[in-house]
C-alpha cells in the first residue's frame, strides 16, 4: 500500500537549527541518522507535506532537553521574552526558505499550492508557529510573518504568553488550568480569522479553548492531540472539546508521542501501534470520519519504536487497514481531511 500522507505537526526545523552541525539544509536534503524526518526518508515513506512548526525556545535551550524530560515538574516553564522568541523563530523561518530555494520543498499558502507541490513531487510545507511569543501585541511582527508565508498559529506552547496560557505536562489531570485568553489573545484570534490563518488549539488550556470556540468563525483544530478518556494527560482533549471540534467541522491530528498515547502516560518507546489505532477509533467516534488526521509531533517527542521515524507511518496506515478501515477512509485520515480543512481555513 502506498498512500500519501500529510502531517499536522513536526519540529524538524528546530531540531536542525539546534543541531551542532553547520550544514543544516544539507542534513535535511541529503539525509541523516538523526531525528525523525529528512527528505530521503520522507519521500520513501510517501510524505506529501505537513505543518512545519517553529517552536521558539531561546536558541541556547536545546530541544533535546525538552524531549528528555517531557513531563518536567508539572509546572509551566517561564515566559519567553519577545526578542529571543523572534531570534529563534526567524532562524527557523530562514532555514525553511533556504530549503525552498534549494528545491527541497515548497512553502504553501493555500490548498492549491499544496496540490501543485504534490503534482510536482515536492514536499508541501505550511509555515506554522507553535507559541505566539514572536508576535508583539501591536501585531507588527504578525504582518511581517504573514507576508513571509505564515498560515498557521498555535497560540501557546505549554507555557503562558501575552495571548494565553498553555497546559503544563501533567498526567491524570485535565486542561482546566489557568485563565483564558487575554484581550490581545482574543484580538489575535480575530486577526487570524480575517487573514485566513489557522488557529491551532493544541497546548492551549481549557479556558483558552472555550474563548477560541466562542470567538472564532473558523473550524476548530488541534493539530497534534489525542483522547483524554484513553490517556488522561493535560495535552489531550476532553469529551466536550471533541464535541466542540465536531460541531465546528474541525479536525484533530493524532499525536504519536507515547506519553499522550498510553493510559499510564509513560514516555517509553515500547508502545504498540495498536494503541494509536485505539485513539483513532475513539476520535472517529467523537468527531467523525472527516475530523481525524495525522499530527505526528515528529522531531519533538518520543514515538513508538514500531513507528521509529517518518518511514514508519505506512505501518500505521496498514494497521488501520488491518483493523477494517477501508482504503477510502485511510486516505481521508492520511491526506484528504487535511486538504479539506486547509481549503476551508487557509484557502
Amino acid at each position: 500500500m502506498n498512500i500519501p500522507f500529510f502531517d499536522g505537526h513536526n519540529d524538524t526545523l528546530l531540531r536542525l537549527v539546534d543541531h551542532a552541525r553547520q550544514d543544516k539544509a544539507a542534513m535535511f536534503i541529503d539525509g541523516t541518522t538523526d531525528g525523525h524526518i529528512d527528505l530521503p526518508r520522507a519521500r520513501s515513506a510517501g510524505m506529501a507535506g505537513g505543518f512545519f512548526a517553529m517552536f521558539p525556545p531561546p536558541l541556547a535551550t536545546s530541544l533535546a532537553g525538552v524531549a528528555a524530560n517531557p513531563m518536567g515538574d508539572g509546572q509551566l516553564p517561564p515566559d519567553l521574552d519577545l526578542a529571543p522568541a523572534q531570534r529563534s523563530t526567524f532562524a527557523m523561518a530562514a532555514l525553511l526558505y533556504r530549503l525552498e530555494r534549494l528545491g527541497a520543498l515548497s512553502v504553501c499558502r493555500s490548498v492549491a499550492d499544496i496540490r501543485s507541490a504534490i503534482a510536482a513531487e515536492r514536499m508541501a510545507a505550511i509555515f506554522h508557529i507553535e507559541g505566539a511569543e514572536a508576535i508583539d501585541p501591536a501585531f507588527d511582527s504578525f504582518e511581517v510573518l504573514y507576508a513571509a508565508g505564515l498560515r498557521s498559529i498555535g497560540i501557546t506552547w505549554s507555557r503562558a504568553n501575552a495571548f494565553g496560557t498553555g497546559v503544563p505536562f501533567r498526567h491524570n489531570a485535565d486542561p482546566e488550568i489557568g485563565p483564558g485568553l487575554s484581550d490581545a489573545g482574543k484580538a489575535l484570534v480575530q486577526l487570524c480569522n480575517e487573514r485566513n490563518v489557522l488557529v491551532d488549539l493544541s497546548h492551549l488550556n481549557a479556558a483558552g479553548f472555550r474563548d477560541v470556540a466562542a470567538i472564532s468563525t473558523a473550524p476548530l483544530v488541534a493539530t497534534h492531540s489525542n483522547v483524554h478518556a484513553i490517556c488522561p494527560s493535560t495535552r489531550n482533549l476532553m469529551d466536550w472539546q471533541l464535541a466542540a471540534i465536531r460541531e465546528s467541522s474541525g479536525i484533530v491530528g493524532l499525536n504519536y508521542a507515547t506519553g499522550f498515547l498510553r493510559p499510564d502516560g509513560r514516555f517509553v518507546a515500547d508502545t504498540p501501534i495498536e494503541l494509536m489505532v485505539r485513539h483513532v477509533d475513539a476520535l472517529i467516534e467523537a468527531v467523525g470520519e472527516d475530523g481525524v488526521a495525522l499530527g505526528s509531533d515528529f522531531d519533538g517527542a518520543m514515538v513508538p519504536a514500531d513507528i521509529g521515524d517518518v518511514t514508519g507511518v505506512p505501518r500505521l496506515l496498514q494497521a488501520l487497514m488491518d483493523k477494517g478501515y477501508g482504503e477510502t477512509l485511510v486516505r481521508k485520515i492520511a491526506l484528504d481531511n487535511w486538504l479539506s480543512l486547509i481549503e476551508r481555513t487557509i484557502g
